[in-house]
């Protein structure tokens, strides 16, 4: 899977549906097409960055 806002690799899976990018340090969370990104805030509260229909995020095995 690639990070739908910086486009690198480096992404864990947080949750069900969850991802966090350690290269740009957003979270985000996809649903059918649509994909919310986040910043996480100081308080680790969420903070929508972007909300967009993204069918082309790529998911793969990580390798």
């Amino acid at each position: 899977m690639r990070c739908p806002s910086c486009t690198s690799r480096d992404v864990g899976k947080i949750g069900a549906n969850q991802y966090y990018c350690w290269n740009c340090f957003a979270e985000f969370n996809v649903s059918g097409d649509e994909v919310r990104v986040y910043e996480v805030a100081e308080d680790g509260s969420l903070i929508v960055v972007d909300q967009t229909n993204h069918a082309d995020v790529e998911f793969g095995t990580g390798a």
